[in-house]
């Protein structure tokens, strides 16, 4: 179990993530990424709308529901190993299965939490897309818009793997996720002399509320 989780964290990357709690089913060739996400942000919508309370009195339900969900629309072997960068080339395949593990079940609690939490009013996935440079690569841009009417856009990465498309990186308010936590685990490798179990048994990811807030280059 992911140790020390930080509950802002846990709003924040909410916001990025939030509409990938509902699985993604949709094959390529029968339904566009950005159609794919609009149509699971309006079924989460659906979903959620006056559950929260519910939800926050019964948090292992939701967090079965999170568990289930991510499996179908996250690669996190892919992820996993772009977080370890480098460092993955030379981990066992105990410890990079671990890690993927480990970091999948970050994401479980914190989403978890930041569902009952964080107050938006809106998501929208946005008409205009950009064009797929290749045709098992795709980003979909949407925003979320919070209770206090400040909005935060959000892009998703996706790649298609075995006929499905799968997230596999997001970038919030400018601030790119992967990059961060990949720059985190080279410093906690730096910290712990390399010692591969160290720092996944001590895994705890951190973004700050208010470089989020500022944004930042993606």
């Amino acid at each position: 179990m992911m140790k020390g989780v930080n509950l802002m964290l846990g709003r924040w990357l909410l916001m990025a993530l939030v509409a990938l709690v509902m699985p993604l089913h949709a094959v390529a060739q029968s339904q566009s990424p950005e159609d794919m996400v609009r149509d699971n942000v309006e079924s989460l919508m659906a979903d959620l709308e006056g559950r929260k309370e519910y939800y926050a009195n019964n948090l292992g339900e939701l967090e079965a529901l999170v568990d289930s969900n991510l499996d179908q629309v996250a690669d996190f072997r892919y992820i996993g190993a772009s977080v370890m960068g480098n460092y993955f080339r030379n981990a066992t395949p105990e410890q990079r299965s671990r890690f993927a593990d480990v970091f999948r079940q970050t994401l479980i609690d914190t989403y978890t939490r930041g569902l009952v939490t964080f107050d938006y009013a809106e998501l929208r996935v946005l008409d205009a897309q950009q064009a797929q440079r290749y045709e098992d690569q795709a980003s979909v841009a949407m925003e979320v818009v919070a209770s206090n009417g400040q909005v935060y856009p959000v892009s998703y990465s996706l790649r298609l793997s075995d006929g499905e498309w799968r997230v596999v990186n997001v970038i919030v308010n400018g601030i790119n996720l992967g990059l961060t936590f990949r720059n985190q685990f080279d410093q906690a490798m730096r910290d712990n002399n390399r010692d591969y179990d160290a720092v996944i048994d001590g895994w705890s990811p951190e973004v700050g509320v208010e470089e989020l807030e500022q944004g930042g280059d993606a």
